[in-house]
């Protein structure tokens, strides 16, 4: 009874179009809370244009951006490898290794906060936070603009996209519209959600029973993006001397010390390894982690319990996460625009 209420709920709130749906499962209703993914979220001070999104792109894949002209974006968010890379962190210049993973920018327009400790309230600030990160790119945004209008090519563009010359508030609109392009398509889940019953394996249909059930993954992966949006304690490296404080760093807010963002979930099998120290493998990796219970410390957060799965009911829930997996832009490097010496283009002449 409980489960056909919640269901009636949601489907008096859905479309007509959901009516069509087979015969649901008894989680049929919250699964419906996680949803299909909506319009990309477009902020009204940076419309969506074919001439910014070009320019964005160059620009994303630019190592001209860093301080030694060798790390771009698409060097630690590369669309090869699900937009994010597979090394447990970062590396920037000079071959300095940072201390969080990358993180993938495949839906992350739909994403509130930016970055693991959510430093950044949108695509546009996280555009421009790499940049000058000494450890990342290493570069002045100062310096930055300076080699943009030295490049004619950039310069151009700026000039008929923005109606200035190259500055930081252009780049970082240029980058963000770009990266709102980066949108999954959809899911073997989206189309069983949809109501073809067969899109999903019978393992993936009890990993996502699991999901909402057993394994309580939903009550912090919830939402279309498979987020809440939110900042959590799931103790990863909270056992080491030194551990990265995350979110507490920001707010000094004792409720977030060593919380972190709740990644969302979507082509999840494609962005190994994962947590924010990239410290788990594999996914099924990230489920024993979970199945455990974290890792106790003062601020655990009270949804950390041991889950006590089986072997099938872990490789079912990894079944579900694999079929979270829908297509996204695989893009190659763009033509960037040549430059003055010292500030060639990749593959010109006399360049790098």
């Amino acid at each position: 009874m409980k489960h056909l209420l919640v269901l009636g709920g949601v489907v008096a709130m859905v479309t007509a179009a959901w009516l069509c749906v087979p015969r649901p499962l008894p989680a049929q209703g919250q699964m419906l809370a996680n949803g299909l993914l909506g319009p990309v979220p477009i902020p009204p001070g940076n419309p969506q244009t074919d001439p910014k999104i070009r320019l964005g792109m160059q620009l994303y894949f630019d190592p001209r951006l860093s301080a030694d002209n060798t790390i771009s974006c698409a060097t630690c968010h590369n669309p090869q490898t699900g937009w994010a890379n597979h090394n447990h962190t970062d590396t920037g210049i000079r071959g300095q290794v940072g201390g969080r993973n990358s993180g993938t920018i495949i839906d992350a327009a739909y994403m509130r906060f930016q970055f693991w400790d959510g430093r950044a309230a949108s695509l546009e600030e996280q555009a421009l936070g790499p940049i000058h990160n000494p450890i990342e790119m290493g570069e002045t945004l100062e310096n930055v603009v300076r080699k943009l209008n030295a490049i004619p090519g950039y310069r151009e563009q700026f000039e008929r996209v923005f109606g200035t010359e190259a500055n930081t508030d252009g780049i970082a609109k240029a980058i963000a519209s770009y990266e709102r392009t980066v949108i999954s398509g959809p899911s073997p889940y989206d189309r069983y959600l949809m109501g073809d019953r067969g899109a999903m394996s019978r393992e993936a249909v009890k990993g996502l029973n699991l999901f909402i059930g057993k394994g309580h993954c939903n009550a912090c992966h919830s939402g279309p993006t498979f987020s809440d949006q939110q900042f959590h304690n799931l103790g990863v490296g909270m056992n080491k001397p030194n551990p990265d404080l995350g979110r507490y760093a920001i707010t000094r807010d004792p409720r977030d010390w060593g919380a972190f963002k709740t990644p969302g979930l979507r082509n999840v099998a494609a962005t190994w390894p994962y947590l924010h120290d990239g410290s788990e493998q594999t996914l099924m990796d990230v489920i024993e982690f979970y199945d455990r219970g974290g890792i106790p410390n003062r601020n655990l957060d009270p949804l950390m319990v041991p889950l006590g799965l089986t072997g099938d009911e872990k490789q079912a829930l990894v079944a579900f996460l694999e079929a979270l997996s829908g297509p996204y832009p695989q893009p190659t490097a763009p033509a960037l625009p040549p430059g003055p010496p010292g500030l060639e283009a990749p593959g010109q002449q006399g360049g790098r």
